[in-house]
């Protein structure tokens, strides 16, 4: 992530909420040794509600939760935001810019580890529950409408983590290094001509940036 701090303003506080919002990340952990390459897995999470830690589940056989039966190991769940690139020729009134990637990320750093099997039921309804709630008015899907010898099932294929979290980073690159005028003129063009991901989303925080904290 970017190391200007400019864009690392926003408060622990709203970076876990951010994080919790999208509920979507990279999970990266370290190789074992030495050249071997970083295990990646993308997962769905959920924070407990002091923010202190995130919980997930993993498929059996997926290398991660293999390497988690030997103990604990350091990991960054990474949560990527809506981002977009921005020309230089949108930035109203300055001259010598080159162009860049806005985006909105937070990193959550920690030590990872198995959980209990038995808590995996309760995971479940809660990882589900709080997706589910997003969908209203629909009526929530619950674990219960699945049979029973058909859920046992599929659970067996899982394993329950979670990250005890350490570290929190975040960075809102907005354009906050630009003045008012630039950077709501590459607004305007991010949300009617950029591509990348939820440019729109995107535009709305970078009107706002000033009120990143």
């Amino acid at each position: 992530m970017h190391p200007n701090s400019e864009y690392r303003k926003a408060s622990r506080e709203r970076n876990l909420e951010f994080a919790e919002r999208r509920g979507f990340a990279v999970l990266a952990v370290g190789g074992e040794n030495a050249g071997q390459l970083p295990l990646v897995s993308h997962i769905p999470f959920i924070l407990t509600d002091d923010g202190a830690t995130a919980h997930a589940h993993l498929v059996r056989s997926n290398p991660i939760a293999q390497c988690l039966r030997a103990g604990e190991r350091k990991a960054v769940l990474a949560v990527s935001g809506p981002d977009a690139y921005v020309s230089p020729d949108w930035y109203a009134g300055v001259a010598d810019q080159v162009p860049t990637w806005n985006y909105v990320a937070v990193h959550l750093r920690g030590t990872l580890r198995l959980r209990p099997e038995d808590t995996l039921r309760a995971h479940l309804d809660a990882l589900s529950a709080r997706f589910e709630e997003e969908l209203r008015p629909k009526p929530p899907w619950r674990t219960t409408k699945v049979a029973p010898e058909r859920l046992a099932a599929l659970m067996r294929a899982i394993v329950p983590i979670e990250l005890a979290i350490e570290t929190l980073d975040g960075t809102w690159k907005l354009n906050q290094n630009k003045t008012d005028e630039a950077r709501l003129c590459a607004a305007e063009h991010v949300a009617s001509d950029s591509f990348g991901q939820e440019s729109a989303l995107l535009a709305e925080l970078m009107r706002g940036a000033h009120k990143v904290r």
